[in-house]
């Protein structure tokens, strides 16, 4: 087995990769022995924390999604911004609590939901985004008790649980029993970021009965971060916008014309 492949089972992957890059540079400078090592335990720990954060990255689902420097924060005609910069910083964690945002379509939950599981990922933390449909999708698919459970553990696992889109859907006894016990495995021992059109008031409206909505709203907002935001769509102002350049472009061909 060569020195390669030695440190390689080693776990001493990037050394293993980029040995006789490291060792000409050793030469070169004329390190001592504990120079070298000091330079093969640094660039692994970068290495292992790169290949961390990656990891990290992937197992969130995050998918695409804009930068919170791109939220207008001058659009929605009520939002506490403190409060979710102070939501951004993470502080929820510690605390197991649990941040809730509560909006109408269009005005950026689901933005703030991805970043503050980026912001997690980035921290060192594990967290999942996923939306309700999603993950509701897939507990009720599963053919045993012992799959089930699997996958009830798979989402009980995260530092970060981000449930996406509450209320757009209306859920049945069986749904309503899987998302309560995601809700419950994680009471005051892991954090939930989750995003809602509906005010709690309504939240009867989607569940079998409001017994099981009271059940599941006890448990979210009992140590909560309620972050309410209001005003018209990003989207329908964007689209209005784009309407009116494609107008106003038409105009003027027609009048060079």
């Amino acid at each position: 087995m060569s020195l390669a492949e030695s440190l390689h089972k080693l776990g001493l992957h990037y050394t293993s990769q980029q040995l006789d890059d490291v060792l000409s540079v050793a030469a070169k400078r004329k390190w001592s022995a504990t120079q070298l090592l000091e330079h093969i335990a640094q660039k692994e720990a970068l290495s292992r924390s790169q290949r961390s954060l990656e990891l990290r990255l992937k197992s969130s689902h995050l998918g695409r999604y804009k930068s919170v420097c791109d939220f207008d924060w001058s659009w929605p005609t009520s939002i506490d911004r403190a409060a979710c910069e102070a939501a951004l910083r993470l502080d929820f964690l510690a605390e197991a609590h649990n941040v809730l945002l509560v909006a109408p379509h269009g005005l950026g939950k689901t933005l703030l939901a991805k970043n503050l599981a980026h912001q997690a990922v980035l921290a060192g933390h594990s967290a999942l985004f996923t939306t309700a449909a999603q993950m509701l999708l897939d507990l009720g698919s599963q053919d045993s008790t012992r799959a089930l459970e699997r996958r009830l553990r798979y989402y009980a696992h995260p530092r970060l649980l981000c449930i996406d889109e509450i209320g757009y859907l209306s859920f049945d006894s069986r749904n309503a029993d899987l998302l309560y016990q995601v809700i419950c495995r994680r009471y005051e021992v892991k954090s939930v970021v989750l995003t809602t059109n509906l005010a709690f008031s309504e939240w009867p409206t989607i569940f079998p009965s409001a017994t099981s909505a009271t059940a599941l709203i006890d448990r979210l907002i009992h140590h909560a971060l309620i972050l309410p935001i209001e005003g018209q769509s990003y989207r329908r102002r964007d689209a209005e916008q784009a309407a009116k350049t494609r107008r106003a472009a038409a105009a003027g061909a027609k009048s060079a014309g």
